[in-house]
């Protein structure tokens, strides 16, 4: 009398499972309504050197690694088009010197894009000025002493390493917005 109940349970569960999982699809996920895209010279509103150079090699690598669309040379070639607006770079402190609490060792920047993705077969905006960030942390070196006595903290120097990181992780979030389901 168990046994065969036990059977019948176990095969109900199991069709319940198989049925679940036979939708089950590996890989980004569902297609996006275009197959080509333009992306527009990256615009600025910061004063960040090379910011702009940096952030556009970034979403171009970002997009052709994921390779669900095909990145075009003019609007006119594309069934969508992206701009970027750099809008916000800014420093945080995140740890401060023991020695010196007006001193900072660690930074934590923050980039931020407004993004606009048109479709140019409808001409409507698939969405329009995506406020986008991202974070990245900056650690500066204990000081070094110039001959005239001066402190320099290595922040700027941490900084300009730190940007092509803060960019690419950037690029990701953006490619992720275009690409996936929203």
């Amino acid at each position: 009398m168990l046994r065969p109940l036990f059977t019948l349970i176990t095969c109900v569960g199991l069709l319940v499972w198989g049925n679940g999982c036979a939708h089950y699809q590996l890989g980004a996920g569902a297609k996006p309504t275009f197959t080509t895209l333009y992306v527009e010279p990256v615009t600025t509103k910061i004063l960040l050197p090379q910011s702009q150079a940096t952030l556009e090699t970034q979403i171009r690598a970002a997009f052709v690694r994921d390779a669900r669309v095909t990145l075009v040379n003019s609007p006119e070639a594309a069934e969508a088009t992206l701009k970027l607006h750099l809008i916000d770079y800014h420093r945080d402190v995140a740890t401060q010197r023991r020695d010196d609490t007006g001193l900072a060792r660690k930074f934590t920047l923050t980039l931020g894009v407004a993004c606009t993705l048109t479709d140019r077969r409808t001409g409507r905006p698939l969405f329009d000025q995506r406020l986008i960030e991202a974070r990245r942390d900056a650690y500066t070196d204990s000081g070094k002493t110039l001959p005239s006595g001066t402190v320099v903290s290595g922040q700027l120097q941490a900084e300009y390493q730190t940007l092509p990181l803060l960019t690419e992780a950037l690029a990701a979030k953006v490619t992720h917005a275009v690409l996936d389901v929203w």
